[in-house]
């Protein structure tokens, strides 16, 4: 949601023979020092670093941001999800909190923060929740990204200091539409076999009006046997996944 803008007309004077009225444009207020926005949508299936975390089903999602023009930010965001309940546990929806600062350096953009994903109520053993560093610079249309765990990653124990790095690049096609390739690496720390690279292809159109829609080709090289859903599925297996967003 953006704050909006209005332009005033005023009285600008009676004229003496008829009692007209001229109305000329207020100046234009300052830009407002902070934006909140907020989004909502579905997916086919919630993608997270190429595995599913819905068992190859749909998701329902969103999120709420606040910036501020001085580049610090706080956000939250969540999805539902199925691994934590395939798993034993008991948490149907994962809720992510982050904050960060943005700022430029020349023709370089930067962006560096925290980030934590939280399970609610999982009563797993092995905790899923974990929290990231992260930072990324973007040049013209290229981003490289580093996330590094300052926990164990996603129940995986004695994983501290696994790292997610992360390369993408955006296309504006014209007309409202963007493609968006990207590779990933996901390192977990003492767990070589469960490391894996990543790869999607996204192709995106504006809308209108707030709203946008996706379609993304998206695979892993993940160890078949290590990543398989409650129904035997490969988690990372390679397919079209399908995105409708409304952002206000």
């Amino acid at each position: 949601m953006t704050v909006c803008l209005t332009k005033s007309l005023i009285l600008a004077g009676l004229a003496l023979s008829g009692a007209a009225f001229a109305q000329t444009a207020a100046p234009a207020a300052p830009a407002p020092d902070y934006t909140l926005s907020f989004n909502a949508g579905v997916v086919t299936d919630y993608r997270y670093r190429g595995l599913t975390q819905t068992r190859h089903q749909a998701a329902a999602q969103g999120g709420i941001d606040f910036a501020h023009s001085s580049g610090f930010y706080v956000g939250t965001w969540a999805s539902t999800i199925k691994w934590v309940k395939d798993g034993g546990g008991d948490a149907p929806v994962e809720i992510d909190f982050y904050g960060g600062y943005k700022g430029t350096a020349g023709a370089i953009s930067y962006d560096v923060g925290a980030l934590r994903y939280q399970y609610p109520g999982h009563d797993l053993e092995a905790s899923p929740n974990t929290t990231e560093l992260y930072g990324a610079v973007t040049y013209s249309m290229f981003t490289l990204k580093y996330s590094h765990a300052i926990s164990d990653l996603f129940g995986f124990d004695d994983s501290k200091n696994s790292y997610y790095l992360d390369l993408s690049a955006a296309f504006d096609l014209g007309n409202g539409w963007s493609l968006t390739p990207h590779i990933g690496y996901q390192k977990v720390k003492n767990y070589s076999d469960n490391s894996y690279t990543d790869y999607a292809l996204t192709l995106g159109k504006d809308l209108g009006n707030g709203w946008s829609a996706s379609a993304a080709l998206i695979g892993t090289n993940a160890d078949k046997a290590l990543y398989r859903t409650v129904n035997d599925k490969f988690a990372g297996k390679t397919m079209v996944v399908v995105g409708i967003k409304y952002a206000f």
